[in-house]
């Protein structure tokens, strides 16, 4: 393992040492063949339906119609299991799937292990709280902090409303696909577990009669899914990250991107040479740290404030209802507030099922369960803190013109933190740098698990996607934001509509593990009374 690390991170500097000393720079250059790409791309994608004067992704609609739906037919499960999701993650009910039930007639010892006492290993390679911070690592980030300052200045306080309406329905969606993850993951002699939308759309499908469909959906995601991973969950990520470095710092090198995007290229290849089990390990610590950092912050400034926070609820409430001055009026703040929501916790994308198919456990309803909390964290609890902060130190219209597009979300939150606490710029440049760093993880596992789908399950393979993966954090530091944000958001939200293909005919799958799931926590509350 560590050859290869300083195999890779040799051919990194060498791909970027030459461009250095180049007056025009690398950055100008790469973004100059990039951007038609991206621009091609972001058209076929995200064809426009126009609704109340608002162009809207029809991927977007489908995404909440998904979401709503699943929440009416498993009888809101996002509100009525909320309870036992956090069980689940403490480790509550761990037992279930640590041992199984002993029939009495079997012989009393097996290899000299008394058979009551034989331990059931559950398939997988990380733990409920891994696994959900691996997939966390993925959706927490840049989306919670320049994502919702783009949807407040567009649609005004109203659009944090029904980002969190969103936000609650997508919890659904993550149950449904999350829990198909595990029921339709395949795990190697070595107990590496490969799972996700390609191998639910396959092997589910082919269970309901549609193999081909399920085969032709699969393909299709895992392509979308490499290209998802290289771009929202790579060049975005390292585009924001350098652009907040260099900014803070006043770094201007016309080479500075790459510089930055190889240092970066170097840290993320330290640990996705080991796999999920590293990426686990790591943004089990990570994404805490990270996310009690930036809601530490938003609680001083709320704190600060405190006589505000009942002025900027009424805007929230009002806003929703009443959208004076803008476009589309309340139906503009409805879609924008979805919108945005969905950018950012990609529930029904499908991409958190892959993370969430390498759990141990023997019941893949505990990990949907789980699962559902991500859009709860993300998109609820984070979004809404940042909301609160920009609509509070917003009073003057200092930050940002409700109706008027920020050109740059990550500045307009920055600009809203910095007029409470002179020295959060500096904090707000650290979270950037770690959401992108963990988002980069978490991605990297998806577009692995999709590339070896592809391509087989063989070092060359792995090793191949790991080295693209990392060059390509390099070209995302050194272009300019627009090309990467249209590449990324198409890619991304081109997985979903194979992905709820396949969750609308898989959903009695879903319901039947829902079922033996809660059958058994009631089964064992019964056996330890």
């Amino acid at each position: 393992m560590k050859l290869r690390l300083r195999r890779l991170i040799t051919f990194l500097i060498l791909m970027v040492v030459p461009f250095i000393g180049y007056g025009k720079g690398i950055d100008e250059t790469i973004n100059e063949k990039f951007k038609p790409i991206a621009d091609a791309w972001g058209g076929v994608i995200f064809y426009p339906v126009n609704i109340a004067g608002i162009d809207v992704p029809i991927v977007v609609i489908m995404l909440l119609v998904a979401a709503a739906f699943f929440t009416i037919a498993f009888n809101f499960v996002n509100l009525r299991n909320f309870s036992t999701a956090i069980s689940i993650v403490k480790g509550k009910f761990d037992n279930i799937d640590r041992h199984g039930k002993v029939d009495k007639a079997m012989v009393s010892t097996v290899d000299g292990d008394i058979v009551g006492t034989i331990k059931v290993e559950s398939d997988g390679e990380v733990t409920h709280f891994q696994a959900l911070t691996a997939a966390l690592s993925g959706t927490v980030g840049l989306g919670n902090i320049a994502g919702v300052a783009v949807a407040i200045s567009l649609g005004g306080p109203g659009a944090t409303f029904w980002m969190i309406i969103a936000g609650l329905l997508g919890m659904s969606s993550k149950f449904v696909e999350c829990t198909l993850g595990v029921k339709y993951r395949d795990v190697g002699e070595d107990g590496t577990v490969y799972g996700g939308p390609m191998y639910y759309l396959s092997k589910g499908l082919k269970e309901m009669k549609a193999g081909t469909l399920g085969k032709i959906l699969a393909g299709i995601f895992a392509v979308m899914c490499v290209g998802g991973s290289i771009g929202g969950g790579n060049m975005f990520q390292a585009n924001q990250a350098a652009a907040q470095f260099n900014n803070m710092l006043g770094i201007t090198h016309p080479s500075a991107g790459a510089i930055f995007g190889l240092i970066l290229a170097i840290l993320v290849a330290m640990v996705i040479i080991g796999g999920i089990k590293r990426i686990g390990s790591v943004t089990e610590r990570v994404v805490p740290f990270m996310v009690g950092m930036y809601v530490f912050a938003s609680l001083i400034v709320l704190i600060m404030h405190f006589s505000d926070i009942p002025s900027a609820f009424s805007q929230i409430f009002s806003g929703a209802f009443s959208a004076e001055g803008i476009k589309g009026g309340l139906v503009g703040v409805l879609i924008i507030g979805f919108q945005r929501a969905a950018f950012s916790n990609e529930a029904g994308v499908g991409s958190a099922a892959i993370a969430h198919s390498a759990v141990k456990t023997n019941f893949p309803a505990s990990e949907g369960l789980v699962a559902l909390l991500e859009p709860f964290i993300d998109t609820v609890v984070v979004c809404t803190m940042t909301a609160l902060v920009i609509i509070i130190t917003n009073g003057d219209g200092s930050i940002m013109e409700y109706g008027v597009k920020s050109p740059d979300g990550v500045e307009a939150t920055s600009a809203a933190f910095g007029s409470v606490l002179s020295f959060f710029p500096y904090i707000l440049t650290i979270a950037v740098i770690l959401f992108a760093f963990s988002t980069m993880l978490s991605w990297s596992y998806y577009g692995l698990q999709s590339w070896m789908y592809l391509f087989g399950r063989n070092k060359i393979a792995d090793i191949s996607y790991k080295v693209m993966f990392c060059l390509f954090i390099i070209v995302g530091a050194a272009i300019s934001l627009g090309p990467v944000i249209d590449f990324s958001d198409a890619m991304i939200f081109a997985m979903a509509v194979p992905n709820i293909i396949g969750c609308f005919i898989l959903f009695p799958k879903v319901r039947a593990e829902l079922k033996r799931y809660l059958s058994a926590i009631k089964a064992n509350k019964v056996d330890k009374s």
